[in-house]
């Protein structure tokens, strides 16, 4: 056999992972198509119908959307191409239908888990944007019940289907560098202010009570719902977990590493001042064994920063590794340059697909379990964060090492009739 260059080899190990095989929901031949169901179509949700359509051998065959405006909207626009899809405001009903084989979840973070483990019972396979989980403990639930009941479930962290990352990372953990001990991920950006708004009656046609599924009963506020639900900690995980956990799974990826043994974060809003619950600012250090994973977070400058935008660097004994969002490139200690390349991103619902018709978890890039790690990390810093202090974390276990008040942050109540389905 001939000797296979470093991409032949990436694109054979890029779906290295979890080694299993999986039912279908019903039996079906390869060529069938597989039935896809969206929920969640405002923002994200809306690029995720495209990427599906696109797909050969993929129908998009059902929209969920609470807000009946957006999921009219959407609906008219596969009616105005001659397609048929059905419309749900309630994801329970749409689960009902037991030919859709998929579903692709967009919602705000409080619902990610909820929706991807009662589809996962109702033997879906599931796309799952980022970040994977609203809580620690809500992601390994996911993570079982996927296993449990042997269902493909990919996280929305698209840098795994990148080859040209893969090859990086394939660089870094070839030794060429030496030891890589340290990896820094940067969240640089400007988000703006959002000002201050008083509570009001929900739009027209918005189902708010199921907006809020298993969160805590609150009035309406534009400054909590579309896209700015992100920086309210009962719906999102603040700009970590939005963006940031796209850098922290990169640098986890490098690195080869799961969850740490501590975590110490500080930040706050130190730029605006508005509505916002979650930090403007972050900075976060996690400790594993023998290397470090360092994160800075800033939502008031632009991409381009201290010459680099947002991305990762790893530090080798003989060199650095910086990844940003056009590519790649090696600098060695006596300052010159390196390997590098560009990005070289595939479908990663693509690839989703591709391990929903082979039933094998193994060639999912980003896996469920991945998506939990990562996750995890944005907990953990945000947890840090809000308590204010340096915290011990036991791997095995998923819990904060002799911190009462640490550990009510790995789990919350969920409102009745929104709870997660037992494992």
């Amino acid at each position: 056999m001939g000797t296979l260059t470093r991409r032949e080899f990436v694109a054979g190990t890029l779906g290295a992972g979890v080694g299993m095989a999986m039912p279908y929901s019903k039996a079906r031949g390869a060529n069938d198509d597989i039935r896809v169901a969206v929920a969640g179509i405002n923002g994200r949700g809306g690029g995720l119908i495209n990427e599906f359509r696109d797909i050969d051998g993929v129908s998009v065959v059902a929209l969920c959307d609470v807000d009946g405006k957006v999921l009219n909207r959407r609906v008219k626009s596969f009616k105005d191409r001659n397609e048929k899809v059905d419309g749900y405001g309630d994801y329970r009903k749409m689960l009902e239908d037991k030919s859709i084989d998929v579903v692709a979840i967009a919602t705000p973070d409080h619902w990610h888990v909820p929706l991807a483990a009662w589809s996962v019972v109702a033997g879906k396979d599931v796309y799952v944007e980022k970040p994977l989980s609203h809580t620690i403990s809500e992601g390994r639930l996911l993570v079982n019940l996927a296993r449990k009941h042997k269902r493909i479930v990919q996280h929305g962290t698209q840098a795994r289907s990148d080859k040209g990352l893969a090859e990086a990372v394939e660089y870094m953990q070839s030794g060429e560098l030496g030891k890589i001990r340290m990896a820094k991920a940067i969240n640089s950006q400007f988000r703006g202010p959002i000002g201050r708004l008083a509570d009001s009656d929900p739009p027209a046609g918005v189902d708010y009570d199921m907006w809020l599924g298993p969160a805590p009963k609150r009035p309406f506020n534009q400054n909590r719902y579309h896209y700015k639900w992100h920086w309210c900690w009962d719906y999102g995980t603040g700009d970590t977990g939005n963006d940031g956990v796209h850098q922290i799974d990169i640098a986890r990826w490098g690195l080869g590493v799961e969850l740490p043994k501590a975590v110490t974060c500080s930040g706050g809003q130190l730029f605006y001042d508005d509505d916002h619950q979650t930090p403007d600012t972050q900075v976060a250090t996690f400790e594993y064994d023998d290397v470090y994973l360092m994160y800075e977070m800033r939502l008031w400058t632009p991409y381009p920063h201290e010459g680099h935008d947002n991305g990762n660097i790893f530090y080798g004994d003989k060199g650095t590794v910086s990844i940003g969002r056009r590519g790649w490139k090696v600098t060695f200690k006596d300052g010159k340059e390196g390997p590098g390349g560009g990005r070289d991103g595939e479908s990663h619902a693509g690839n989703f697909i591709k391990a929903v018709r082979s039933r094998k978890a193994n060639d999912l890039t980003a896996d469920v379990e991945e998506g939990h790690y990562s996750a995890a990390l944005c907990h953990l810093a945000n947890i840090s964060t809000r308590i204010g202090r340096r915290l011990r974390f036991d791997t095995k276990q998923e819990r904060f090492i002799g911190d009462d008040e640490a550990n009510t942050y790995l789990t919350k109540k969920y409102r009745k009739g929104y709870e997660l389905p037992k494992l």
